[in-house]
């Protein structure tokens, strides 16, 4: 009795002492993290350190973890597992289907890359010799490995550095997954074949062999593999899509499908074990023939993901760092760097010369053909788990294991660099003046973001995007913008949408952001000549909105972000988006501008209305922000539908004299608002295509009375926010504004008192002294 409570205190000891352990070494892994971050080193860095001085450290592995062969071959379970997972989620994700369509741009820049790898790899494995026994079966099988790229530990380092979203960065995404995609298949077809462990012989049933169902030849497993390949395709789909229709979006699964869904990839996933195939590989092999839309799909990837994550990764370096003693690397043997710097070397060369060729062929710069190349000459997880494997099988010595490990690190190690590199010449292909419609370059496309609180909004936007499409050449890009306030009950929808990112699947948002979107295709299809839209969503609280705005804006190179106003909305909502306006007119990256719409969305769209005009005015006083309203007015004035007028209200010379010192600040906007002014003059005006009214008035009274005469005459304004500093004709009358973000003219516009069908679009200018540093959505080089 007393020994069995011995027993039971020491299992409860020792299950404590590990768990305190794990946890110390996540909270070691995030420190180091940490203090690394200033150098833009991805995670995996401070993992392997982390556990390879664990793993190292005589202290640790003796007296802490207790380390001996049973509890080594344990871990060496737990990491199976583990890859059996990284395995499943990594199939998951690939589609093996774009074997039978015509290979894109991606495919071709990775199979070109691949090609030179093996070739260069196998030319010069046999002078390093890597191998114990090598022979020509080793070495094509450790050509082919190291052709591939670790997809899913690219993805997510790039994701880190900011330009995952990039052009380039999706480009170097797509272009690993097809690697990785043949490179795991290959080594599936040669597992069936061949056998590693004995020196790559083809397998064979040995006549010696009477245990039940192991040791069979080549075609038992290739047949029982094609049968559960086959069983996958035919009944996966069926059973998770009836999981899928049991549990649609929004409702929490059932904890029994959930145990049917998992229990069926289980058990499809040992029929090729029990025949002697690798359960690692099995499981790479049910994912990638399971259809991976669908919710119960996206609920396996995020939760393996994040199981991989937070757990299976530092896991996975402890045991690395225990397998592979750096003790033991060769330091003065000349072979053993060889090895290290030729692994190193041959492949970096070897996909260089790749990406060049498939750079001429599908028109690739030079630049971004070898930067891409350095991209995908990154190993992952995958690889280091085969090397050790190789190790402990013998299939490769002990230093060149050591060796490989730490040129795949090194090879990590430069990403960071090559983002900068990226992002500095993005950086170049850009105007470093302010993101706002005066400096913007007419040879290039302007880049809009348009806010929608709801389907409400979609006619006025219709008929902004058609006014300021000018000609359609170069045309605008337009992001279409749903503004969801993260709600508890938008929170408890929230389901994963693909690379960081997340998708709301409540029922009456999934509808609004489909009309929404089909609406405004219907348009851009049938007379959006020069219009590209592009959809995305501000998902945050109200406290938060802005940034998600304002990120989305700098990311994406905006130069305008145009908000509605909030009238006619929900008092918790009136007060949530005028809060939200606010912030981002404070910390835009770019020129703003708010929309009060008074009938603008209203009436049928301009470009189908050909008799009747839209009767629109500027009105110009002074200031940056009345520059860039007349900036925007520019782009309008040659539209068919819009008949536009510019009202420049000046001051009185012996009012301004009398009440007004002329500071070198005033004197020097006044002369930038002439030379602007002047400028639109000879462009627009003069030629007649742009009415002109001139109005001297004394005092912003007078102002105050010239705007209430314009009541009635046209049916869109547009106003700068702020006015020229000091003016005399808007001093005072902010001490009546109820909406002190509409600047002083545009507050008295949108008053209900002044009219009930006049819009208003308040423009401001963006400000310098918010940088703009975003270039994650369209590094595009290629």
């Amino acid at each position: 009795m007393e020994d069995d409570i011995t027993d039971c205190n020491n299992a409860i000891s020792n299950v404590a002492s590990y768990f305190i352990c794990f946890i110390s070494l996540l909270g070691l892994c995030h420190g180091l993290h940490i203090l690394i971050k200033p150098f833009s080193q991805p995670r995996i860095i401070s993992e392997t350190i982390v556990g390879f001085s664990l793993g190292n450290w005589a202290l640790v592995r003796s007296s802490i973890l207790h380390i001996d062969n049973i509890r080594l071959k344990n871990m060496k379970f737990l990491t199976d597992f583990g890859m059996t997972i990284y395995m499943f989620a990594l199939g998951l994700e690939m589609n093996p289907l774009v074997f039978f369509c015509i290979p894109k741009r991606e495919a071709i820049f990775a199979y070109t890359g691949m090609i030179f790898t093996f070739i260069f790899t196998s030319g010069s494995a046999p002078f390093l010799h890597y191998g114990v026994n090598s022979n020509l079966k080793f070495y094509l099988a450790f050509s082919i490995m190291l052709s591939s790229t670790g997809s899913p530990l690219l993805t997510r380092v790039l994701t880190d550095l900011k330009i995952g979203k990039s052009n380039i960065g999706k480009f170097a995404i797509s272009a690993a997954v097809y690697s990785e995609l043949v490179t795991i298949f290959m080594i599936c077809v040669g597992y069936v074949i061949f056998q590693p462990e004995r020196e790559f012989r083809v397998r064979v049933r040995e006549p010696d062999q009477h245990e039940y169902l192991k040791g069979h030849g080549v075609i038992p497993l290739g047949a029982t593999l094609l049968v559960q390949i086959i069983i996958t395709l035919v009944v996966g789909p069926r059973i998770l899509r009836w999981v899928n229709n049991a549990n649609p979006h929004g409702k929490t699964f059932k904890g029994s499908h959930l145990v049917l869904s998992v229990a069926f990839v289980v058990c499809i996933g040992c029929i090729s074990p029990l025949m002697g195939f690798t359960p690692v590989l099995s499981a790479f092999v049910t994912g990638a023939f399971l259809p991976r839309e669908g919710r119960i799909s996206q609920f396996f990837i995020s939760k393996s993901n994040y199981f991989l994550t937070f757990v299976f990764y530092p896991f996975f370096f402890v045991w690395v760092g225990l397998e592979a003693q750096i003790g033991q690397f060769d330091f003065h043997t000349l072979g053993s760097w060889a090895r290290l710097f030729g692994f190193f070397v041959v492949e970096t060369i070897a996909k260089i010369i790749g990406a060049l060729l498939s750079g001429l062929i599908i028109d690739i710069q030079w630049p971004e053909s070898i930067t891409l190349a350095l991209l995908l000459n990154v190993k992952g997880h995958l690889h280091i788990y085969l090397t050790i494997i190789a190790m402990k099988n013998k299939i490769v010595s002990y230093s060149t294991c050591i060796g490989m490990i730490l040129a795949m690190l090194l090879k990590i190690i430069y990403i960071p660099i090559v983002a900068k590199y990226i992002i500095r010449r993005a950086r170049k292909r850009f105007p470093k003046q302010p993101l706002a419609l005066q400096w913007h370059d007419p040879a290039k496309e302007l880049r809009i973001l348009l806010g929608f609180h709801g389907p409400e909004n979609v006619p006025c936007a219709i008929n902004l995007m058609e006014i300021t499409k000018e000609t359609g050449d170069p045309g605008i890009v337009v992001y279409a913008t749903d503004m969801i306030e993260l709600t508890d009950y938008i929170a408890a929808t929230l389901a994963p949408g693909g690379v960081d990112a997340l998708e709301v699947t409540d029922e009456v948002t999934i509808q609004n952001r489909q009309q929404i979107t089909t609406t405004l295709q219907e348009y851009v299809e049938e007379n959006g000549d020069g219009i590209t839209l592009r959809r995305a969503m501000a998902l945050a609280t109200f406290n938060n909105m802005h940034q998600e705005i304002c990120n989305l804006a700098e990311d994406s190179i905006i130069s305008l972000i145009i908000l509605p106003f909030h009238d006619g909305l929900p008092n918790d909502s009136h007060v949530g988006f005028r809060y939200v306006n606010r912030k981002v007119l404070r910390n835009a990256p770019c020129s703003i501008a708010i929309l009060v719409d008074r009938g603008f969305g209203g009436t049928s769209q301009i470009l189908n209305s050909p008799r009747s005009t839209l009767n629109t005015v500027v009105i110009f006083i002074g200031g940056k922000d009345d520059r860039e309203a007349l900036a925007y007015a520019g782009r309008i004035a040659y539209h068919p539908g819009v008949k536009l007028t510019v009202m420049r209200l000046l001051v009185d010379i012996d009012a301004e004299s009398n009440n007004m010192r002329r500071t070198n600040q005033l004197l020097e906007e006044m002369e930038l608002d002439d030379e602007c002014f002047a400028n639109f003059y000879e462009r627009h005006i003069a030629g007649g295509k742009v009415s002109y009214l001139e109005k001297h008035l004394m005092n912003s009274a007078q102002a105050y009375t010239i705007l209430r005469s314009l009541d009635g005459q046209y049916e869109l304004f547009i106003v700068g926010r702020a006015g020229r500093v000091n003016s005399m004709l808007t001093m005072g009358m902010n001490d009546w504004e109820q909406c002190p973000e509409l600047g002083p003219l545009g507050d008295i516009l949108s008053c209900p008192n002044f009219s009930t069908t006049a819009s208003v679009l308040i423009i401001q200018q963006h400000n310098p002294k918010v940088e703009s540093g975003g270039f994650d959505n369209e590094i595009s080089f290629l």
